[in-house]
């Protein structure tokens, strides 16, 4: 019997979907295993057994941003993806604020899905490492993930580091959603829907606008992308 591509949990209390899901994930190759209280599923997620962590949102037990923030404070490393009911956007930001590392909507196509799985998996276990970048008077701290100004800090995600960290060795031109979904989000297809990229620079935006007093450094191009710039 061939070995699995990797291990996936999928904490899901809809009997309907998680059979779906763990379905879908073992015809491409994964080895499933659906929890449908919360609690477990944390237990579960934490036990380091998993090479990804599927967590809806709505769950008995402790609810899924609950168990997001709990498996990233003990294993800051763990993939997981959200999923989210309707694409609600206030779940995705709150998903996102706890640690996940992508989201899918419910009701989501298989071909999202694999899409997100496989870029997640993919990009797991390549921590931004202790690079330092200075810009526009901020010190973006890889190694510890933080952001200084003066006094001032922010926390920063690994994907927020990883997207300045992209944007600074690019900044002499525009880089494009799409790029960033390939070469960032490590997505084979750009082309799949997702507003993932517009809420991550979302938040880094208001991370550094705090930190700056009023300077966005990340200066959108409408209709071509985004660009890194100290002034303007």
């Amino acid at each position: 019997m061939a070995q699995p591509k990797a291990t996936v949990l999928v904490v899901e209390d809809d009997p309907a979907i998680s059979r779906g899901l763990c379905d879908v994930l073992v015809f491409n190759g994964y080895a499933a295993h659906g929890v449908a209280d919360g609690t477990d599923g944390c237990r579960m997620a934490l036990s380091g057994a998993y090479d990804l962590v599927l967590l809806d949102v709505m769950l008995p037990g402790m609810d899924g941003f609950a168990i997001c923030r709990e498996v990233r404070r003990q294993r800051p490393t763990q993939p997981v993806i959200i999923l989210t009911a309707k694409g609600s956007e206030d779940d995705v930001v709150t998903g996102f604020g706890a640690g996940a590392d992508d989201y899918v909507s419910k009701p989501f196509s298989l071909r999202e899905l694999m899409v997100r799985v496989e870029a997640v998996l993919r990009r797991s276990g390549k921590p931004v490492g202790d690079e330092q970048i200075h810009i526009g008077g901020i010190r973006f701290d890889g190694a510890n993930l933080q952001a200084f100004a003066g006094d001032r800090s922010e926390p920063l995600t690994r994907r927020e580091m990883d997207i300045i960290v992209y944007l600074f060795r690019h900044q002499d031109r525009i880089v494009s959603k799409a790029e960033l979904l390939t070469d960032v989000w490590h997505y084979t297809d750009p082309a799949v829907e997702t507003r993932t990229v517009d809420i991550h620079i979302l938040k880094l935006r208001k991370k550094i606008v705090t930190l700056t007093g009023g300077a966005e450094l990340i200066h959108t191009v409408r209709g071509q992308g985004y660009r890194l710039e100290a002034d303007r």
